[in-house]
This record gives structure tokens, sequence and C-alpha cells, in this order.
């Protein structure tokens, strides 16, 4: 079968191999990740045989109920990764600041950050759940990095991607020259080319929303929302379908594969908050995803990919997938004199002067 079929190491060969000058430190540490990925499926496929469903009995950085597949799933991407010499650091969604790199082990060039187990809401109930990563170019290589060496835009991202433990395991990933799907063979143990150049469609009869925060909605999402349920008698001209999984892999798989658009947009459930999504681990490397597969990702003001973080945790509003609906979405955000922000409302953290944009936008 390998004779017959691309796999990854063979597919991140010949990118390399575009790259006369490149060291291949990208390249292991992107199968590391996998090695990763392939550890955690394992485990996320035994389930209950092998204890690993049910809380872990503490909460996260976020403030959140840590499952027991969530302290499992770090400590798989930390213990992989961090000998090798290929990253200078690593953050996670799980761990309040930086990984420092045991003393023992070379510091690399790349920082790696990562969701390692999304969707965990999921878990105890044998639906799909996920992880994001994204790999940004370390400032200063070879050095234990600063908090703010990781607060990169989204644009500054050499590889993202995620793997999704469903039916069938699958990495799906770009190096920024398209995205590309790679189901896992079992018996061989390798991620298999099965998906290459994958493309969303530009129009699409699908969205994805939790409807049970709809009282809090913004102004614009409501509109937006109200004309897609008005089917082929309203403005759209056509019926649409709704998705809710509450896994953003299992979301975005769904849309690279066959196209659709999600929101989690910004609410007046909390006031404070700018979104629900993590920037760095989920917004951002799934907005390169989308971006590279021909869609749009948007904070409903602008582009995802353009925006600074203030800091590790930030969280920030997110719609992405068929570029139509997502441009469609920021029209009716910028046409609503009701939700254009002001300082007393957003504080100024959306357009300040650094803020989340950067000052060329």
């Amino acid at each position: 079968m390998i004779a017959d079929h691309t796999t990854l190491a063979q597919f991140l060969i010949e990118e390399r191999r575009r790259h006369p000058d490149a060291s291949g430190d990208l390249n292991s540490l992107i199968l590391d990740v996998a090695l990763t990925c392939k550890a955690i499926a394992r485990r996320v496929a035994y389930g209950a045989l092998a204890g690993v469903l049910g809380a872990a009995g503490a909460t996260n950085v976020q403030g959140e109920q840590q499952q027991k597949l969530d302290v499992v799933a770090n400590h798989l991407f930390v213990r992989v990764n961090e000998w090798a010499g290929h990253v200078a650091g690593m953050v996670s969604e799980e761990m309040a600041d930086p990984y420092p790199i045991p003393d023992q082990y070379p510091r690399g060039k790349y920082l790696l950050v990562f969701d390692p187990l999304d969707g965990s809401s999921n878990i105890d109930v044998n639906l799909s759940v996920g992880s994001i990563f994204s790999i940004l170019r370390a400032p200063h290589p070879g050095v234990n990095p600063a908090v703010a060496d990781f607060l990169q835009p989204g644009s500054e991202q050499v590889c993202a991607g995620y793997a999704i433990y469903g039916p069938s395991t699958m990495i799906v990933l770009t190096v920024g020259t398209g995205v590309h799907g790679f189901t896992l063979e079992p018996q061989l143990g390798e991620f298999i080319l099965t998906h290459p150049g994958i493309r969303i469609p530009e129009s699409t009869r699908e969205f994805a929303i939790n409807a049970s925060n709809s009282r809090f909605w913004e102004p614009a999402v409501k509109r937006y929302v109200e004309e897609c349920l008005a089917g082929r008698a309203g403005p759209r001209g056509k019926d649409f379908n709704m998705r809710w999984v509450a896994s953003l892999v299992a979301e975005a798989h769904r849309i690279l594969t066959r196209g659709g658009v999600f929101l989690y947009p910004r609410d007046t459930k909390d006031p404070a908050m700018l979104g629900r999504l993590r920037l760095l681990y989920e917004a951002s490397p799934v907005a390169f995803l989308v971006e590279q597969a021909g869609g749009g990702a948007s904070a409903g003001y602008g582009r995802i990919l353009d925006v600074v973080p203030d800091e590790l945790h930030q969280r920030i509003a997110f719609v992405f997938g068929s570029r139509e609906e997502v441009e469609l979405i920021e029209r009716y955000h910028l046409d609503d004199d009701a939700v254009q922000p002001d300082a007393g409302e957003y504080d100024g953290q959306l357009f300040g002067t650094r803020g989340l944009f950067r000052s060329s936008m």
C-alpha cells in the first residue's frame, strides 16, 4: 500500500525539496506532532477500557473542568515534542504559562502552540474530538522564549493543522501551500494522503451556530440567522440547514469537506469577553487552514490572521467558512450602526492603537 500512496513523511519531503536551504527541522517537528496524535488517537479509541473517561477533578487555566483525556493529551504533546531540539518552547490551552524545555534538551527555532484535546464535552458520549496545533518561528532561536514571543498574528504561522479522532483518524494541515488531509492507516501506522488540495466551496446552504445563545447575539448575527431560517421565502432565496457539534475540529472538518459557515460570535452573556474561542490555540490555526482552502475567517469586523494577541489565553469571536457567507456576515456587522463598538462598550480593546488588530488595518 505504501508503494501506491503518498505518506505524510513523503509529502513533507517533497515540500522541503522546493526549499533547498531548509534544514528539515520543520518536517521533523510536524512528524513528531503526528506521532503525538497517533498516541492520543489510541487512547481515545480505547475510551472506558483504558480508564480515561470522566472528569480529572481539576480545572484548567481557562476555568473549565478538565477531563482525564485533556490531561493525558497535554502530557503526550509535551513529552513527545520536548526533547528533539526542534522547539524553543510550547504553550497549551491547558497550561497557564509557556512550558519550559528541560535543561538537558536543546532549544530549537520553532514555537509549538496547541489545544491538546478539542471538544472535551463530547468525550463521554463518544462523539468526534480532535487536537489543534500551530507552529511559529521563534524570534530568538535556541533560547527559552518569553511570553511576548508567542504573541504573533496568525499570518506568521508556518504550519497549522488539526487531528480528528472520528470513525477514522485524520490529520489535516497546511504549510502555506494549500490544505491536505491524511488518513491514518491503522495496520501500518502511517498517515496516508487521501484528501489533497482541499477547497471550500464559495457558497453554501449550511451554517453552524449554538442557537441556545440567540438571546445574547448581536443584531448583525440575529439578522443573518433569521434570513437563513426564512429559507426560500426570505431574502436569501434558498433553504439552509443548521448544524452544531460543539467541537471546533469537527465543525472545521465538515466545512473543509463540504462547505458551510461556522459562527461563534461575541455576545452579551458576558460583556467583558470579546468572544469564546481561544485566539492562539483555536481561531488562528483554523483560520490559516480555512484561508489556504479558499475560505474566509473573520472576527466579525476583520480578518482573524491580522489579529495581534495581547495575552496567551485571549478569546475572540470567530466566523469562518465559505467566503461569500463570511463576507456577508462582516457586511452586516459594518452596516448595523447599533453594534458599532465605542470606547465605553468595548473599552478600546478591539480597535485601540495596538488592540487586537494591527494598525495597518
